[in-house]
């Protein structure tokens, strides 16, 4: 197979670039990566110095950042009716700005709070996941927002901005809980968990939800069973 995808099943920006490829319908050879192990990490570093994944090989090409993979993919493999990012130039720069917020002020600061977790206490910094959760809580009044005159991130179509909302929601939701008042940012997330894409990729992480620091309030479905 000419595509592969290095890959862990517990990352976030994974899940962005595999609810990507179900919704593409584009099979790819799907690399297990453990930088854990000092030949497979020197392996990866080889090919893609920052050590960030997802990364995919397309041949001799190397193709690194989950949004590019995704634009990517569907220039290069996907049929004409793809959605996931619109030929209309306007359209296609709210889905890259949906994009940009998602990771930004979701996915990262929500990475930070689980990496906090899992230092040794003495290491912890308070005052960075004080701000992270702060972060989370501006975004996730900013999306109620613009969620106002949309059904999906960027519009009216499932996009790469959906992609990056469903595993940054995911797992942020698990850190600060939606305020009672973003009823719209509820229902968007309720369709998002709902998206097949969405399902088979978390149904794929669920045996290793259980190595996730906060597996104690992942939802009750994909919640471990000794927690």
């Amino acid at each position: 197979m000419a595509l592969r995808l290095h890959f862990h099943p517990l990352s976030s920006f994974c899940h962005k670039a595999l609810i990507a490829l179900n919704e593409l319908d584009i099979e790819v050879e799907r690399c297990f990566l453990n930088l854990g192990d000092p030949a497979q990490r020197a392996e990866f570093l080889a090919r893609w110095p920052t050590g960030k994944m997802p990364l995919l090989v397309d041949g001799d090409r190397v193709v690194p950042e989950t949004s590019v993979i995704i634009e990517y993919l569907a220039r290069r493999y996907a049929g004409p009716d793809q959605q996931l990012m619109p030929a209309d130039g306007d359209a296609a720069l709210e889905v890259r700005l949906m994009d940009r917020l998602l990771d930004l002020y979701v996915m990262l600061p929500m990475q930070a709070i689980v990496g906090d977790r899992l230092r040794a206490e003495e290491d912890r910094d308070p005052i960075a996941v004080t701000k992270a959760r702060e972060t989370l809580t501006m975004a996730y009044g900013m999306l109620d927002e613009r969620l106002a005159d949309r059904a999906w991130a960027a519009g009216e179509h499932f996009s790469m901005a959906d992609c990056a909302a469903a595993p940054s929601l995911f797992y942020a939701t698990t850190l600060v809980p939606f305020a009672p008042t973003q009823q719209r940012l509820a229902a968007y997330f309720e369709r998002l968990m709902q998206r097949p894409s969405v399902v088979r990729t978390l149904d794929e992480a669920r045996p290793f939800f259980k190595f996730y620091p906060y597996r104690e309030a992942l939802p009750t479905e994909y919640r471990p069973q000794d927690v």
